[in-house]
């Protein structure tokens, strides 16, 4: 528990550190503790440092924490990693948030799914911007058709937009990602029909909050290495 305790004071010291140098409150950047395969027991450990907001990369994974963290009513569940449309079922019931909205098709299983469980499912749409072949997520030329069709959805809560740039990209890259999904985010409407930016994690969710992260997603830094 305690080193659970120190890693998550540490990184919220430094999200409220580069908050304030880029001229906003700890309070408009939320952390994401990503627990991609770490035991259930140490999510509980985070949950009793304070942490509420918690990312899964896997529906299984996902599920099975769900499940075995039920009794923890108010433990929020993102999942920020691709989610088949034939997954969808088991998440609906279970998220707070889907980050990796990356289609329509997509997009109208999940609002389908969320209305046959009678609730309102709050949705980031991923985008690719670097254009990665290998990597999930609209391309910046879908992007419109994909805010139109999300932003639809009665059942859909849209509230913005997630990247994951890659990994090997130099900090300057990576920085310049960040920038393109801010005005990725300008252009569709701007901070009041979008107010939602996840990106940055372990690596460089400073950069992130530099370029205007709302949201980060911290795993290593939290539960170590996998």
């Amino acid at each position: 528990m305690g080193s659970i305790l120190s890693a998550l004071n540490e990184v919220r010291e430094r999200i409220e550190h580069c908050a304030l140098k880029s001229g906003r409150s700890a309070e408009q950047v939320k952390l994401i503790a990503v627990s991609k395969s770490k035991p259930a027991q140490l999510v509980r450990q985070a949950y009793e440092a304070g942490q509420r907001d918690f990312g899964e990369n896997y529906v299984q994974e996902l599920t099975a924490k769900a499940q075995a963290l039920a009794d923890l009513t108010d433990l929020r569940w993102h999942m920020i990693g691709h989610l088949q449309t034939n997954k969808v079922k088991s998440v609906a019931p279970l998220v707070h948030m889907v980050q990796s909205v990356d289609s329509v098709r997509l997009a109208d299983e999940l609002a389908r799914r969320a209305q046959s469980v009678g609730k309102r499912i709050a949705v980031l749409l991923e985008i690719n911007v670097g254009g990665e072949q290998h990597k999930t997520g609209a391309s910046l030329s879908e992007a419109r058709d994909l805010f139109q069709a999300a932003g639809s959805h009665p059942a859909l809560w849209l509230r913005g937009l997630m990247t994951v740039p890659p990994f090997e990209l130099q900090a300057s890259e990576t920085s310049l990602q960040f920038e393109k999904l801010r005005q990725l985010r300008d252009e569709l409407g701007g901070a009041g029909v979008l107010p939602e930016l996840s990106m940055g994690m372990s690596h460089d969710f400073e950069q992130a909050i530099a370029a205007g992260a709302t949201m980060v997603r911290v795993g290593t830094l939290i539960f170590g290495a996998r």
